[in-house]
């Protein structure tokens, strides 16, 4: 019988100290089959090797564990086991609610502010001016004032006020229509 093997016998015959002289005996052996077991895993698992290999472990040998060990061979099987129980628990505790639940985690890019478009800018030119023309609209249509009273009103020139109006007027015909 090999050395693992007596280890696991006094294991199971209930000897503490048996526990401590086993971990040095199977730590590299159970360190290679967990990362075998997290190479398969998603490039974002949280858990490390050295955590999945301390958690089986402590699942195989802790105070509670009442499994006769058949052999080295059988110690390593349930070790496996054990470390693919350990990974879907994880897995499940991830996938919960109030975890995240279903929820994609994506990384803020932090950028630094922009400096004003052009575009942009000029977007909002054109928009003001198409409102001050909406709003010559309103007045001329709604409130029947002539172009100075537009003018006064509006802070503008009634040369504007009269430019306005005319721009105003054709776009309305060709958006509603008219062929007056």
């Amino acid at each position: 019988m090999s050395e693992i093997t007596h280890i696991l016998a006094a294991i199971d015959k209930g000897e503490a100290a048996a526990a401590a002289k086993l971990l040095p005996l199977v730590y590299d052996e159970l360190k290679r089959l967990a990362g075998v077991k997290m190479a398969q895993e998603s490039v974002d698992h949280t858990l490390q090797a050295t955590a999945l290999v301390h958690e089986a472990y402590l699942r195989l040998v802790g105070s509670n564990n009442t499994v006769g060990w058949d052999g080295r061979g059988h110690f390593f099987a349930a070790a496996a086991e054990a470390m693919r129980r350990i990974l879907i628990e994880n897995a499940r505790r991830k996938k919960r609610l109030r975890h995240g639940g279903g929820r994609r985690q994506i990384d803020l890019v932090d950028a630094p502010a922009s400096e004003p478009d052009d575009r942009l800018l000029a977007l909002d030119e054109a928009l003001s001016r198409l409102a001050i023309a909406a709003r010559v609209v309103e007045l001329r249509h709604f409130a029947a004032l002539g172009h100075e009273d537009i003018a006064a009103i509006l802070a503008i020139t009634v040369y504007q006020a009269r430019q306005k109006w005319t721009y105003a007027r054709a776009w309305l015909r060709d958006a509603l229509g008219n062929d007056k």
